[in-house]
């Protein structure tokens, strides 16, 4: 399979869909319980790298302190020069709470998106016995 154009891979990844191959659900169970692979095609989450969540938590941090600094900067423009701190805080500290939880998955499958431009898949970043359907590792049985 061709690797698909970053744009194809970010918008798939806003939809919480593997960026490989659009798959639903891809990497998530749940809204914060993760699979190993993708349950579609059987990409790796993790790719052979140890930090990789904290690329995640670096897209995570962009989606949220974007809007968050914007908002902050339209709120003083508009109550300039006396600025509604109080109003503001209301609004704002809710909402820094709450968007990360809500943007966590997102954040998880744009940086797969990311990934997987930068660096090229390779065999190995597959589960095959996802792939197939089935656990390799049974019915090996013992060794003798």
């Amino acid at each position: 399979m061709t690797r698909p154009g970053l744009l194809r891979m970010v918008l798939r990844g806003l939809l919480r869909r593997c960026p490989w191959c659009g798959g639903r659900g891809a990497f998530f169970t749940g809204w914060f319980t993760k699979a190993t692979h993708c349950r579609s095609c059987g990409l790796r989450w993790r790719r052979g790298d140890v930090g990789f969540e904290l690329g995640a938590a670096a897209v995570a941090a962009m989606i949220t302190l974007g809007p968050l600094v914007l908002a902050l900067a339209i709120g003083m423009a508009i109550t300039w020069p006396d600025i509604a701190v109080v109003p503001m805080l209301a609004v704002l500290v809710p909402a820094a709470v709450l968007l990360p939880l809500a943007v966590y998955p997102v954040s998880y499958t744009l940086w797969q998106a990311f990934d997987l431009t930068m660096r090229p898949v390779e065999p190995d970043d597959f589960d095959i016995g996802a792939i197939v359907g089935e656990d390799l590792d049974e019915g090996a049985g013992p060794e003798p």
